[in-house]
């Protein structure tokens, strides 16, 4: 365990009087025993406006507060949610849907008489197009990159209350997908005019909690919504009364709350108590499971180094990573299962498939490209002309220090193979910034799924999308690849489609381009009073199943 840890344990005591006094009471004034649910965010919370969630944090509380057109379960599948069916037309580039008609707004002072109103199909064309609107500088105006004008006036309509159509200029298969993000979530026009900027901190959904108050970086606070329109057989959701949560920066005292049980849910895991909590089999400690349990299963999250191949860069041309030999040594230098086992208390899974990560649908088992072997290694060095690395220069690895106990690893292997290999800690937004400009020859990068289709990650290597535009960090550029893309992209039978992904994939690590060190995991640490919460590859928070006993 860190050594730091216990000395945590002061500052930590001093908390716990200022939670308990700022802390949600679970017990109402007539003595009623309320169900909260506890978890804190010690990335903080920037905004409750779906336009702008943007990161983890953020979808995670405004996923309680908004609901879309569709939503995801648990297997990754999309389901109705406000429309209750749609219907895909028009060669893949019309859809429409058809809502429900007992959805409501929360209830707000935004309204008249303060009571939240129907949502209707027009409300989706004003979200949306609010999204798009340049003026909002949204980060989510991408998810409508296929829509027939830029303004969507003619790519949303609404023909009646409970119709709502969106064209696109050209099919897109995952468009659906899309959908399901927290950016497509319908948002009352009224509420928008009513706080302006302030929305960010005064949301008003649909979802199944209610916005209640929030002390930034302190607490925020949500309550049931005794209105929301889904049940689990004949019991309306959700289950909870509250959602409680805090902003604790330091991970360590989060922790601490959590082995108390005064927190209920905790989400991943920090070195500093990763062996108090995991085996190195990565099962949980077993002298914790009386009091909580380990919920586990792929993450939507590929970990990988990036090469920047771009052979018309002069940073590539002066730089030995321009040899493909050279890239495919370095992917066959290290072992990735010792790195997940010694490392990560094997948590994830080594990459050796290619960048689709393990549990997104197109994921093929089957194919490896790259696995530990040094005498292949050497062979690849032989033939770039470097027998031995004799002549190789120093390579330069860009990373951030949170994965620099994985870059040290690398490098120690890779220099029993004759690579030198030199690590250069930067911070997170140097990096991404360097990254976004192709400033850098070889990175450490990761991407997690936005939507749950491989396009996701496929999109990241073609050649229309070299950065900074678009997220081609490495400048791949493939004529067959770029083909491909487009053929997949117009094919309406999955079989085709995924057909084409694994060809797209063979090119990539064909080329070397990356070399994928591990799938991730998600891990969430529940308390055993906690039952109904679920766990998805897109490692969305959805509370509204959860009960506590």
């Amino acid at each position: 365990m860190n050594s730091d840890f216990f000395p945590k344990i002061i500052s930590f005591l001093l908390l716990l009087s200022f939670i308990f006094v700022t802390g949600c009471s679970e017990q109402d004034h007539k003595g009623r025993n309320n169900t909260v649910f506890r978890y804190n965010e010690s990335a903080n919370i920037t905004s409750l406006d779906p336009a702008f969630a943007r990161d983890q944090a953020n979808i995670w509380a405004t996923h309680q507060l908004f609901s879309g057109l569709v939503q995801l379960n648990d297997r990754l599948e999309i389901i109705p949610c406000i429309a209750k069916s749609w219907e895909i037309t028009d060669e893949g580039r019309i859809y429409s849907f058809h809502l429900r008609k007992d959805v409501f707004f929360h209830d707000n002072p935004a309204f008249s008489e303060k009571k939240g109103r129907r949502v209707i199909a027009s409300d989706f064309v004003y979200s949306f197009r609010r999204v798009i609107d340049p003026k909002m500088a949204s980060p989510g105006s991408w998810v409508f990159n296929s829509i027939e004008q830029q303004m969507g006036k003619d790519s949303f309509s609404a023909p009646d209350d409970s119709s709502f159509i969106i064209r696109l200029h050209k099919a897109f298969p995952p468009f659906l997908g899309l959908l399901t993000t927290i950016y497509c979530s319908a948002v009352p026009h009224e509420a928008i005019k009513y706080y302006g900027d302030e929305f960010r901190k005064n949301p008003v959904g649909t979802g199944p909690f209610k916005f209640k108050m929030w002390k930034e970086g302190v607490k925020l606070v949500l309550v049931k919504n005794p209105e929301y329109f889904e049940f689990e057989e004949d019991h309306r959701l959700p289950y909870l009364d509250a959602v409680a949560i805090t902003f604790l920066p330091d991970k360590q005292s989060a922790f601490l709350e959590f082995i108390k049980g005064d927190l209920d849910f905790m989400s991943g895991i920090d070195p500093g108590y990763k062996d108090e909590l995991l085996t190195p089999e990565g099962k949980m400690n077993p002298k914790y499971n009386s009091r909580f349990h380990l919920i586990s299963q792929p993450y939507l999250n590929t970990e990988y180094l990036g090469f920047l191949v771009d052979t018309g860069s002069l940073i590539t041309k002066q730089s030995p990573v321009k040899q493909i030999g050279i890239r495919k040594a370095i992917n066959c230098c290290f072992d990735r299962e010792k790195m997940i086992r010694f490392l990560r208390n094997n948590i994830g899974t080594p990459g050796i498939n290619g960048i689709i990560p393990k549990g997104m649908p197109g994921f093929d088992s089957t194919q490896k490209y790259y696995h530990y072997d040094p005498a292949l290694a050497r062979k690849f060095l032989t033939e770039a002309g470097f027998p031995g690395g004799n002549g190789l220069p120093l390579l330069v690895l860009s990373a951030t220090s949170e994965y620099l106990d994985i870059c040290k690893y690398i490098q120690h292997q890779a220099s029993e193979t004759g690579i030198d290999l030199k690590i250069d800690i930067n911070p997170p937004a140097a990096l991404k910034e360097m990254k976004a400009q192709a400033k850098l020859p070889f990175f450490r990068a990761s991407w997690i799924a936005d939507y749950p289709d491989a396009e996701s990650y496929l999109s990241l290597f073609c050649s229309g999308n070299f950065c900074p535009k678009g997220p081609n960090y490495t400048h791949f550029a493939n004529s067959s690849y770029d083909r491909l893309y487009e053929k997949a992209m117009t094919a309406i039978d999955d079989s085709v489609r995924y057909s084409c992904y694994h060809q797209m994939e063979q090119l990539i690590m064909e080329d070397a381009a990356i070399v994928v060190l591990y799938y991730d995991q998600v891990l969430r640490f529940v308390q055993n009073n906690v039952t109904g919460l679920g766990n998805d590859p897109m490692n969305l928070l959805t509370l509204k199943h959860v009960k506590k006993l």
